[in-house]
């Protein structure tokens, strides 16, 4: 069993989004996400469903072409294959808890070190 407190595990970064892993298996990957006002985890298509549960702050999440409004207590899945994002209000910081199922491969990962490196939330729009 892993515990893990939230608030202790609180780091942001100015330049990006900063996740702290709190679990891995084969199956699953479990990471506290802290995004300082405006940042993002660009958009990309894992082969995995995710859970995020809103713990404060305000932003959207992309769900395929939908984009869903967030703010604390929300919890919004995505399946596998769907795009999805996750971005900050220009004015909250946000913080959520992340749960992939099974987790991405680095290759299903380029799409975010792409939108990273551009500054692009939808790096598949080019």
């Amino acid at each position: 069993m892993t515990i893990v407190d939230f608030d202790a595990e609180r780091t942001y970064d100015d330049e990006k989004f900063l996740t702290v892993e709190v679990s891995r298996s084969e199956q699953m990957k479990v990471v506290c996400g802290y995004f300082e006002p405006g940042q993002f985890i660009p958009i990309h298509a894992p082969s995995s469903d995710v859970v995020i549960d809103v713990r404060s702050g305000t932003g959207l999440i992309r769900d395929g072409d939908a984009e869903h409004r967030v703010e604390p207590g929300d919890v919004v899945t995505v399946g596998a294959d769907t795009d999805r994002g996750v971005k900050a209000d220009d004015d909250s910081r946000l913080e959520a808890l992340l749960v992939t199922a099974p987790p991405p491969t680095d290759a299903e990962h380029e799409p975010v070190r792409r939108g990273l490196r551009t500054d692009e939330f939808d790096p598949t729009d080019t």
